[in-house]
């Protein structure tokens, strides 16, 4: 099946990654023939909630290369970003970029700096939110501050009575 584009962008932190960055790659490689990731560098990180606990630059990206071969997925380039727009801003032969509804505005930010820069503007493919079980969306932010994993399941704070295992 031919792709809907030649080369895609996604960006993010990606830290502890889960089922809302899954997602967000999955759909990637499902619209690009070649993905491109801007992975933000420590530095960036340093004013998000619960920064001392972000993983470190290679963490992530090792995590992510992992998620990429378990899922059998090739044709993609992980680089370092230092600013919000990254690369994505001057490199011409972006067609889209894939974020969620959460992330549309930088989508936004990154297609004036491409007009900017006198380039096309990139189509958007947004995807939803990926909820836990709680109802709310899963977060890094909510997994470092230790609310829930990065399946969006709480996790418990061992007051709770313990279930029976049935044997």
């Amino acid at each position: 099946m031919r792709k809907r584009y030649r080369k895609v962008v996604v960006g993010g932190t990606f830290d502890r990654l889960h089922l809302g960055h899954k997602a967000l790659l999955r759909k990637a490689f499902e619209v690009g023939e070649y993905v491109y990731i801007g992975l933000t560098s420590d530095e960036m990180v340093r004013n998000k909630p619960y920064a001392e606990k972000i993983l470190p630059y290679k963490l992530r990206l090792r995590d992510l290369i992992k998620f990429f071969e378990v899922n059998g997925y090739s044709g993609y380039r992980v680089i370092k970003i230092h600013t919000a727009i990254g690369f994505a801003g001057e490199m011409k032969s972006l067609e889209a970029i894939v974020v969620s509804e959460e992330t549309y505005k930088g989508a936004l930010v990154v297609n004036r700096a491409r007009e900017e820069n006198g380039l096309k503007p990139l189509d958007i493919v947004t995807i939803g939110l990926v909820k836990g079980s709680l109802g709310s969306k899963i977060s890094s932010s909510l997994i470092r501050a230790g609310l829930i994993d990065p399946f969006g399941r709480p996790v418990s704070s061992g007051n709770e009575t313990p279930r029976r295992k049935d044997v």
